[in-house]
């Protein structure tokens, strides 16, 4: 590393973009309000750890050098009525079954990534929105307003942010119980049905798919005379755009000895 990208790295810090032009962000009326949630959102706990980023990046690499394939889905953006136990298992589903698809045809491990449990910021083209002759600021997404067209709804207000992390905690969460209490358990893919999924031309397909690779599992089983435990759960991680840079800068943590 020459001196000065060594020089650019050690001037970096978490609020290190306020000194240079950052688009589509918020623009809140009361910045002291935003100055005491900003504090109270880096006293809460991370979201995630650091091993679990380490073995995320770990295992991008891998990737990179063609030995797994990566497989990220989710929406355009949530809203915090999603947050809840149906939702979120059906999104779990599809991802479960198309990395099971995509195991099955290119032979090779899978990096699942949800595109959930955080997607609460939405791009604009424009910070305003006009209706009949009233212009408010534009919905910007959970996180930071309401969709409802009223001054109060689109008031940019920083305890989202606090409730963006409540809702994020709680996604993650119960994706973790349900990955680790065998909700991916590879001996029962008939848990990743879907019902819609029944009426689709490839139903049959993908169930003829579940079925081969569980015999498959039941007979290597049964050659070794041992359980395969550890196709009980599988990796899943979460990701999201960092659209909103207050919000990133709070939860950004230093880890010791990294």
């Amino acid at each position: 590393m020459n001196q000065k990208n060594a020089s650019k790295k050690n001037d970096w810090n978490a609020t290190s973009w306020q000194s240079r032009e950052a688009k589509q962000q918020a623009s809140y009326p009361d910045q002291m309000e935003l100055q005491t949630t900003l504090d109270e959102l880096s006293s809460l706990p991370p979201l995630v750890t650091s091993w679990e980023i380490l073995s995320l990046k770990e295992q991008i690499a891998q990737a990179q050098a063609g030995e797994r394939f990566f497989l990220q889905g989710g929406d355009c953006a949530e809203s915090f009525a999603e947050c809840n136990s149906d939702v979120i298992t059906n999104r779990l589903k599809v991802l479960l079954q198309m990395s099971l698809a995509l195991t099955h045809g290119l032979q090779r491990p899978v990096i699942r990534v949800g595109r959930f449990a955080g997607q609460y910021a939405k791009p604009r083209s424009s910070d305003v929105e006009t209706r009949d002759g009233v212009t408010l600021p534009s919905y910007r997404g959970d996180l930071v307003n309401s969709v409802e067209f009223t001054p109060e709804a689109r008031r940019p207000d920083p305890r989202r942010l606090i409730q963006g992390h409540a809702m994020s905690s709680m996604t993650m969460n119960f994706v973790r119980a349900l990955v680790d209490g065998g909700f991916a358990d590879l001996h029962h893919p008939e848990y990743w049905n879907l019902s819609w999924v029944e009426h689709s031309p490839l139903a049959e397909e993908f169930k003829r798919l579940a079925d081969s690779l569980g015999r498959a599992v039941n007979f290597m089983e049964t050659i070794s005379g041992r359980r395969a435990g550890v196709l009980k759960r599988v990796d899943f991680y979460t990701s999201h755009e960092a659209l909103h840079l207050h919000y990133e800068q709070a939860l950004t943590r230093e880890v010791p000895r990294q």
